[in-house]
C-alpha cells in the first residue's frame, strides 16, 4: 500500500440505498483497459454487481488506466467489499499472468448527497473521454454508459 492510502478510508462509511461515486486506478497506471476485451471484462464485472443485487449502476466510464463508477449501494455489504468484488472479478476475467497485479490498492469515493449532485457527477463521468481528448463526441467512445444519457453515433 502507498504510505498515505489509509487516509482514503478514514471517514468512509457505507449506507444502503445511498449513491457513491468511485474512482479506482490500475497498478502503476498501466493502460490495461486500452485493450477492448479487458475493458469489456470490467464492464461485465460492473453489470454482475448489479445482477447480484449489490449495486444499481447509474453511470460509468472505463478509461485506459482507471474507471469512474457512480452507483447506488443496494446491500449491507460495505462499500470497500463491493469495490473489491468488482476488482477481483475483473482481474480474474482478464488474467493472463496470475502474478500480475491489475489494480492499485484502495479507491477514491464520494457520497452523493442530492439529486443535483447526482446529475452533475453523471455528466462529469460520461464526458471523461472527451475531456481526455480521446474522442470528440460522447457516442464515439465505446466504454461508458449512463441511465440519463443514450449513447449515439452520428
Amino acid at each position: 500500500m502507498k504510505p498515505h492510502s489509509y487516509k482514503l478510508r478514514q471517514h468512509r462509511y457505507s449506507t444502503i440505498n445511498h449513491y457513491y461515486s468511485v474512482t479506482t486506478c490500475t497498478n502503476q497506471r498501466i493502460k490495461y483497459f486500452a485493450e477492448f476485451n479487458n475493458a469489456r471484462a470490467l464492464i461485465n464485472s460492473l453489470k454482475k454487481s448489479d445482477l447480484n443485487g449489490l449495486t444499481k449502476t447509474i453511470c460509468f466510464v472505463v478509461m485506459p488506466d482507471h474507471v469512474h463508477w457512480l452507483f447506488q449501494l443496494k446491500t449491507h455489504i460495505p462499500l470497500s467489499s463491493v469495490v473489491a468484488k468488482v476488482k477481483g472479478r475483473t482481474s480474474f476475467s482478464m488474467h493472463k499472468n496470475k502474478s500480475e497485479k491489475i489494480w492499485q490498492s484502495g479507491f477514491y469515493d464520494s457520497l452523493i448527497r442530492h439529486e443535483k449532485h447526482l446529475l452533475h457527477q453523471s455528466r462529469y463521468i460520461a464526458a471523461n473521454s472527451i475531456r481526455a481528448g480521446m474522442v470528440e463526441q460522447l457516442g464515439d467512445y465505446p466504454h461508458w454508459d449512463c441511465i440519463y444519457l443514450t449513447p449515439m453515433n452520428n
